[in-house]
């Protein structure tokens, strides 16, 4: 599970060969969302509002970086890091 960015003590990953839709694990104090690389929404999880709030934000600002990251981990490479949220 390779961490393609970190800002505000959240991490942004992405699993190997993951589920569709493509989407990233964004993880904070130990709680996660699942949250949709195309539409920048919450599949599944939490994590608090302040810090889902700058995540979707990033979200909005490196999207075609995290689909080219995605589908690099789609395929069994190590996804390329991504700047974090300033």
């Amino acid at each position: 599970m390779p961490v393609v960015s970190e800002f505000e003590g959240i991490e942004i990953c992405l699993y190997f060969d993951d589920h569709l839709p493509p989407h990233f694990h964004a993880k904070y104090a130990g709680q996660e969302a699942l949250v949709e690389i195309e539409n920048s929404c919450v599949l599944k999880g939490a994590i608090p509002s302040n810090k889902l709030k700058l995540v979707l934000a990033w979200s909005e600002l490196h999207k075609q970086e995290l689909k080219d990251s995605w589908n690099q981990a789609k395929n069994m490479e190590l996804p390329a890091k991504i700047n974090p949220l300033k």
